[in-house]
């Protein structure tokens, strides 16, 4: 990338991230693209320069929740305890009442009525997103120590996230054990904390070092 490019890639970052900051304290519906020119300190014709139009760049900050949330189920996944599938399942109920419950001006204007369409994008990509990463990461562990009881991974984990979020916004008191077994028993998942070969490999290890030792 030339000199020329960063700087445009990073003039149009600072005005997402401008446009972003606003939504969150002024919100969606309240925000105009003079206030954003001016948050910054560029002329409007910057602005559309980068972007056709006011939807445009919430499009692009909409991108910046998706990868938020993403960053959220990376940590979560690179710090479970490893084959213990359900105190993973236990903090994967945390993570999405954080990412489903956690409220700021823009989050509140996307529940209105008039930006539905646009709650509706921003759900989709979020569960699409999310669905593949799980897919292509923690259910590829997942199938080294147990069975996969489920056809169609991706798809069932898209339908999943979908549905699962509703239901959370519709109930928000729904306690956190039934939205464990409801993914359980649509995943098919084997809760045992450690398969018998693994926990043997381990203990097995474990002798073996205090041995050495």
């Amino acid at each position: 990338m030339t000199g020329v490019e960063d700087f445009c890639s990073s003039r149009r970052d600072e005005i997402v991230e401008a446009t972003r900051n606003l939504y969150e304290t002024k919100g969606l519906d309240h925000t105009t693209v003079k206030d954003i020119t001016e948050a910054i300190g560029v002329t409007r014709s910057l602005f559309y320069h980068y972007f056709e139009n006011k939807d445009a760049v919430t499009e692009a900050v909409l991108d910046t929740y998706v990868d938020d949330f993403i960053q959220q189920v990376y940590y979560w996944n690179e710090s479970r305890e490893r084959y213990n599938v359900r105190k993973a399942l236990q903090d994967c109920i945390k993570m999405l009442r954080r990412g489903v419950f956690d409220k700021d001006s823009f989050r509140i204007d996307l529940a209105n009525n008039e930006n539905a369409s646009l709650y509706l994008r921003f759900y989709s990509r979020t569960a699409e997103a999310l669905a593949r990463y799980i897919t292509d990461t923690t259910a590829v562990e997942y199938a080294q120590y147990h069975d996969i009881k489920i056809d169609h991974v991706y798809e069932t984990f898209y339908m999943l996230i979908i549905g699962l979020v509703g239901f959370m916004r519709r109930y928000p008191d729904a306690p956190d054990e039934l939205l464990e077994d409801l993914i359980a028993q649509t995943l098919r998942l084997d809760l045992s904390t450690i398969p018998a070969d693994v926990a043997s490999g381990t203990a097995a290890l474990k002798a073996r070092t205090t041995i050495e030792g």
